[in-house]
C-alpha cells in the first residue's frame, strides 16, 4: 500500500512538472497581448524623439508639431495655401483654406489633432514605461530624459488646446471618458516634470551611462546629459515668459532659465534623421514624406526680410533670406497673402515652392537638387535653439525695463541665427548669395536692427527677429508669441504694433464662424475626443449641450494670454 501511494505521488509531480513545462511553452508562443511586456527603453526612445516633429507606426503616423504647424503656419502667416480656389473654404467640413482665414477644424477630422497624438499615444504610455523601467534598472539618465520630454508635452500641449486638457486622469487605463483640468494646472505640471528630469538628470550613479543613453538617443543629444539639461531650462524659461501679461510675471525668473539653458549653437536642440528610406526616417518637411506642397512663403515675412516691412526694418535687405526662403523667376522675392493664393501675383512675381519647383507644382521632386532650409529630407529640424532663449531674455529684459541686458541678448540671438543657418542650412543656396562675414557684420552694424543705444531698442524689433529666426520650425511657439499680443496689440512704450503691419484677415476674409474675432486655441482630436469625452466638452464650450460643435469655440482666449 506504501508503495502504491509513493507511486500516486510521483507520477502526480511528473504530471504536474510536464504539464508546467507544457503551459510555459505554450505561454512563450503565445504572449499574452494585454500583458505589460517589457522591452528595453534604449528601443523605445528613438519612437518617442521621433514624436517631437512627426511619428511613423503602423497604429498612427505623423504626430507631432511637424502636421499641426503646417495649418497655424497660416494663422500667423508663415505661408498660405498657393491657390484661394484650392480646394476652397467650407463651413462644414475641414479645409485646407479654412486656416487661412483664421478658422478652425470643423465636422469629423482630426486635422490639428496632432500634438494632441503625440501626447496622448505616441509618447504617453512609452514615457511611463522608460520612467518605470528606467527607475527598476536604475538608468537614471533615461528617466531625467523621459520626464524632460514630457514637460516639453504639458506645455506644448497647453498652448495649442487651453482648458481641454486632460491631466490628472491622463494615461488611467481604466476609465473611457475624462475630466478636463485647467491649463494653469498643464503649466504647473509641465514644471514639476522638468525639476523631476533635472533632479534626475544630475544623478550619474547607478547605470546611468553616456554611451548607453547614446543608443535611445542618437537623432537628437546623442546622450549628451548635459545638453538635456539646458533643453530642460528652457522649457522652464519658455514656461515661466509665457505668462508675461499676467501679475505674477516674474522677468528674472525668465532670465535666470535662460542663462541656465542653450547659450551655443553647438547645443541646439534638433530631431535628426537616418535616411533610410523608410518614411518615418526623414524630415516631415522632406520630399519623401512630401507635406508641404500646397503653401507658399506670406507676403508677411518677405516684406520683413526684404526690408519692404514699412515700420520695421525698412529699407534692409536680410540675407538669410536666400536661406530660408524662395525667390521667383524675376530672382527676387515675392509672398502671398494667405486668404488669397497667388491673387494679385503676377506669373513670373509668383515665388518657386518650397522644394525649389514652380509655384504651381505641388508634387515633390524627384530628387533634393533644389531643396534648402528644412525642406530636405536630412535637414536638422530644430525644437529649440540658442538663439530663441536669446531672444526670450530679450523681451524679458525689456519688459523689465533693463533695455541694456536686452539689446545685448537681442544681438546675440540674431548673430547665432546668422551662424545656425551658415553652417547647417547653406546647402543649395546660390553660390553669390551665401553669408559672408562681411555681410553678417553689415546687417548688425545697421542702426535699423540693432539700435546704437539701448534706449531706442523697440518691442517691435524684438519680437519681429524672433518671428523671422523661428520660421518654419517654431511655428507653436510664434504662435504662442504672437497671442500674448494679441495679434495686433500695440507696445505701451512707443504706441506702435508690436507685430508691425500685420493685418489679420477681416471682413469676408475672415472665416465666418469665427463671428469677427481672431483664432486662439485648436480643439483636441476628433477621434478619441468627439467620440467618447462629450460631457467634458460641454463643459469646455466646444459642444452645446445638445452634442453639436461650436462653431467658434477656437476663438476663445487661452488662460496663459489672459491677464
Amino acid at each position: 500500500m506504501k508503495n502504491k501511494f509513493q507511486i500516486i505521488i510521483i507520477a502526480s509531480c511528473v504530471f504536474i512538472v510536464s504539464m508546467t513545462a507544457c503551459s510555459k511553452k505554450i505561454d512563450d508562443a503565445y504572449l499574452n497581448p494585454n500583458a505589460s511586456v517589457s522591452e528595453p527603453i534604449e528601443s523605445l526612445l528613438p519612437g518617442v524623439i521621433g514624436n517631437f516633429l512627426g511619428s511613423s507606426s503602423a497604429a498612427g503616423s505623423s504626430y507631432g508639431l511637424g502636421g499641426d504647424a503646417l495649418l497655424i503656419g497660416r494663422y500667423i502667416q508663415y505661408w498660405g495655401t498657393y491657390s484661394a480656389t484650392s480646394p476652397g473654404v467650407s463651413y462644414t467640413a475641414a479645409n485646407a483654406n479654412n486656416y487661412d482665414q483664421m478658422g478652425g477644424t470643423v465636422g469629423s477630422s482630426d486635422n490639428l489633432g496632432s500634438v494632441w497624438g503625440a501626447f496622448y499615444y505616441g509618447q504617453g504610455q512609452n514615457l511611463n514605461r522608460i520612467i518605470q523601467w528606467g527607475a527598476a534598472q536604475k538608468k537614471w539618465d533615461y528617466v531625467g530624459v523621459a520626464l524632460a520630454i514630457r514637460a516639453w508635452g504639458w506645455l506644448e500641449l497647453a498652448n495649442e488646446y487651453g482648458d481641454a486638457l486632460i491631466i490628472k486622469q491622463a494615461f488611467n487605463t481604466s476609465l473611457q471618458q475624462f475630466s478636463y483640468d485647467p491649463q494653469s494646472l498643464a503649466y504647473d505640471s509641465c514644471r514639476a516634470a522638468a525639476y523631476s528630469a533635472l533632479q534626475y538628470l544630475n544623478n550619474t550613479g547607478g547605470n546611468a551611462s553616456p554611451a548607453n543613453l547614446a543608443i535611445g538617443d542618437a537623432y537628437f543629444y546623442n546622450g549628451d546629459v548635459n545638453k538635456w539639461k539646458e533643453f530642460v531650462y528652457g522649457i522652464l524659461a519658455r514656461s515661466f515668459h509665457y505668462i508675461n501679461n499676467k501679475s505674477t510675471y516674474s522677468a528674472d525668473s525668465v532670465i535666470k532659465y535662460c542663462n541656465l539653458s542653450i547659450q551655443s549653437n553647438s547645443d541646439n536642440a534638433t530631431c535628426k534623421f537616418a535616411n533610410s528610406g523608410l518614411s518615418g526616417t526623414d524630415s516631415y518637411f522632406g520630399i519623401l514624406r512630401a507635406n508641404v506642397g500646397t503653401i507658399r512663403q506670406s507676403q508677411y515675412i518677405v516684406n520683413l526680410m526684404s526690408g519692404q516691412n514699412s515700420t520695421t526694418f525698412s529699407g534692409v535687405s536680410d540675407p538669410r533670406i536666400w536661406y530660408m526662403l524662395r525667390e521667383n523667376p524675376n530672382g527676387t522675392f515675392k509672398g502671398i497673402v494667405p486668404w488669397s493664393g497667388n491673387s494679385g501675383l503676377a506669373t513670373n512675381d509668383q515665388p518657386q515652392n518650397f522644394w525649389g519647383s514652380s509655384y504651381t507644382t505641388t508634387a515633390a521632386p524627384a530628387n533634393e537638387n533644389a531643396c534648402r532650409y528644412l525642406f530636405r529630407n536630412t535637414a536638422e529640424f530644430p525644437i529649440m535653439t540658442a538663439s530663441e532663449i536669446q531672444f526670450i531674455k530679450a523681451e524679458a529684459a525689456y519688459l523689465k525695463g533693463d533695455k541694456a541686458t536686452a539689446l545685448t541678448a537681442y544681438t546675440t540671438g540674431i548673430s547665432l541665427n546668422f551662424d545656425m543657418l551658415v553652417n547647417n542650412y547653406a546647402t543649395n543656396v546660390p553660390a553669390a548669395s551665401l553669408i559672408t562675414p562681411a555681410m553678417k557684420a553689415s546687417y548688425l552694424a545697421n542702426p535699423a536692427v540693432v539700435p546704437a543705444s539701448a534706449s531706442a531698442l523697440t518691442l517691435s524689433q524684438i519680437m519681429l527677429q524672433k518671428y523671422i529666426t523661428l520660421y518654419g520650425w517654431g511655428v507653436q511657439e510664434t504662435w504662442t508669441d504672437m497671442r500674448r499680443y494679441h495679434y495686433i496689440d500695440n507696445d505701451p512704450a512707443t504706441g506702435k504694433q508690436v507685430y508691425s503691419d500685420f493685418t489679420p484677415p477681416s471682413g469676408a476674409n475672415l472665416f465666418a464662424n469665427n463671428n469677427g474675432k481672431y483664432v486662439y486655441r485648436c480643439r483636441p482630436r476628433y477621434n478619441s475626443e468627439f467620440l467618447y469625452d462629450i460631457p467634458s466638452l460641454i463643459l469646455v464650450g466646444a459642444l452645446t449641450g445638445a452634442g453639436s460643435q461650436v462653431p467658434d469655440y477656437h476663438t476663445l482666449e487661452c488662460w496663459f494670454s489672459q491677464k
